[in-house]
C-alpha cells in the first residue's frame, strides 16, 4: 500500500481526494443553506435597532427558528442517520458517526442590529473530522464552501491563506465565543496585549466564522479563541485548512471538534503565534 506524502504545513499524511458522494452532498447543502439565507434576508433590515437585551433575544430567537425550520428537515432528509449537535456537545468530544453542526444564524447579534456580517453555516462532522462546510452570507451574495480533500472556495473561486512569514506584518484577530464566558475574559485581554507587542494589527471580532473566513482568504493571518463553541468554528476550521492554513489548539496540539481553544493561521505564522499565546496562563 502506498503511504500518502506528508504535507509541509502539518507533517501529517496528505488528505485524500473528496469522494463523489461528498461532492454531491455539498451541492445539496449549498441549496439548503441558500434557502435558509433567503428566509433570513426577508427578515433583515439595515434599520433594525433593538431597544435592549429582551428585544434583541426575542427577535434573534424568532429569526433562528425560521432558519432552523428550513435547515433541520432538509438536512435530515439528506443524511437520516446523522445526528444533530446538542448543547451538551458544543464544547465536548463528539462520539463516532456523522453530526450536523449548524448555526442557523451565525452572527445573529449582527442580524438584529442591521449589520451585514451574518450567515447560515452548516458543517458535517464524520468520526471527529469536519468533512464539508457551507457558509451562506446573503448580504453580498457570498457562498463559501469547503470539502475535506477538495479545497475551499468563495463563489466557486479557490481560496488561499496568506503567504506572510512574520508576525510583524500580520493582522491577527480574536474574540468572544459567547457573551457570558467570564472565565475567558482575562485570557482574551492578556492575549490581545501579548499580540500587540508582536503583530502589526490586532482586532477583536464576533462571531468566529467571519475572521476565520478572512484567514482562509488571506486577508487576515491569525485567529485564536478561548472556549470556542463548535457551531462557531467547525465550518471555519475546514475552510482554513482546505485553503492551506493550519488549525490547532492554542498550544499547537491537534484541534478536534470540542477542543477548548482554537488557533487558525497561515503556515509560516502558526509557530510564532503559538509562542506568543502560550505565554498566557
Amino acid at each position: 500500500m502506498t503511504v500518502p506524502a506528508a504535507t509541509p504545513a502539518t507533517g501529517t499524511p496528505a488528505l485524500p481526494t473528496a469522494s463523489p458522494e461528498d461532492r454531491a452532498l455539498l451541492a445539496a447543502v449549498v441549496e439548503i443553506a441558500a434557502e435558509a439565507g433567503r428566509a433570513l434576508e426577508a427578515r433583515y433590515s439595515t434599520a433594525s435597532r433593538p431597544a435592549g437585551r429582551h428585544d434583541m433575544f426575542r427577535t434573534g430567537t424568532a429569526d433562528g427558528q425560521v432558519s432552523l425550520d428550513i435547515l433541520r428537515p432538509a438536512l435530515t432528509a439528506l443524511r437520516p442517520e446523522a445526528r444533530w449537535l446538542t448543547e451538551a456537545y458544543e464544547t465536548a468530544e463528539l462520539p463516532p458517526g456523522e453530526w450536523w453542526v449548524v448555526d442557523e444564524v451565525e452572527g445573529n447579534v449582527n442580524h438584529v442590529h442591521g449589520l451585514p456580517e451574518w450567515a447560515v453555516t452548516v458543517a458535517l462532522v464524520r468520526d471527529g473530522r469536519t468533512v464539508l462546510a457551507v457558509i451562506r452570507q446573503p448580504v453580498g451574495d457570498l457562498t463559501y464552501t469547503a470539502l475535506r480533500g477538495g479545497g475551499a472556495r468563495l463563489n466557486g473561486e479557490a481560496l488561499k491563506v496568506s503567504a506572510k512569514t512574520g508576525l510583524d506584518a500580520a493582522i491577527v484577530v480574536t474574540g468572544q465565543a459567547e457573551a457570558d464566558q467570564e472565565a475567558t475574559y482575562r485570557r482574551i485581554g492578556q492575549s490581545i496585549t501579548a499580540m500587540l507587542g508582536s503583530a502589526l494589527l490586532v482586532r477583536a471580532s464576533v462571531p468566529s466564522t467571519f475572521p476565520m473566513l478572512l484567514v482562509a482568504a488571506g486577508h487576515h493571518d491569525v485567529f485564536w479563541q478561548y472556549e470556542p463553541v463548535l457551531p462557531g468554528v467547525a465550518a471555519g476550521a475546514l475552510m482554513v485548512t482546505e485553503a492551506g492554513g493550519v488549525v490547532t489548539r492554542i498550544d499547537g496540539t491537534p484541534w478536534t471538534p470540542g477542543a477548548d481553544t482554537v488557533l487558525a493561521a497561515a503556515p509560516a505564522l502558526h509557530d510564532p503565534a503559538v509562542r506568543v499565546l502560550t505565554t498566557i496562563a
